[in-house]
């Protein structure tokens, strides 16, 4: 379950089991997993009305996405707690198999003392030097993955 109690699947294909010939439905606990074994994903985030999607190594503290950053385009929309996209994936694309994990939730930056600790426990080394790192949370409120085999 997440934060407001719902299973954490949405969309069309919510349903568990399989979508399309093909392409199978993962459940939370999968998704989760999935998340786990990857360290870089990509963050969509609207700025200045656009969208715009951005690379960063990330790490999961609680089920929830957390990445680092410093004053910026990413800590601006999450200290605005806006509504963000995160997604990963992994495709071999000479057997055609993979899976992609989106996680829709409000992104905040961590202030919190005792979340600020963890996060830095998370040992995240992002994409770029920083010179003041500070950390966003993406809360995994919607979440939902398709596998294709």
């Amino acid at each position: 379950m997440n934060h407001d109690g719902r299973d954490g699947t949405h969309g069309p294909d919510s349903a568990l089991g399989a979508v399309h010939p093909g392409l199978e439905a993962l459940s939370r606990d999968e998704c989760l997993q999935a998340l786990g074994s990857r360290r870089v994903g990509r963050v969509g985030i609207t700025d200045r009305a656009m969208p715009v999607i951005l690379p960063v190594n990330y790490a999961l503290l609680d089920g929830d996405v957390v990445f680092a950053t410093e004053t910026g385009t990413k800590l601006d929309s999450a200290v605005l707690r806006s509504i963000v996209a995160f997604e990963v994936d992994q495709v071999d694309e000479q057997a055609g198999t993979g899976w992609s994990v989106c996680v829709t939730g409000v992104a905040e930056e961590v202030v919190q003392d005792d979340q600020v600790e963890r996060a830095r426990g998370l040992d995240l080394q992002p994409l770029v030097p920083l010179r003041r790192q500070r950390y966003v949370r993406i809360r995994s409120d919607l979440i939902s993955g398709r596998r294709i085999s």
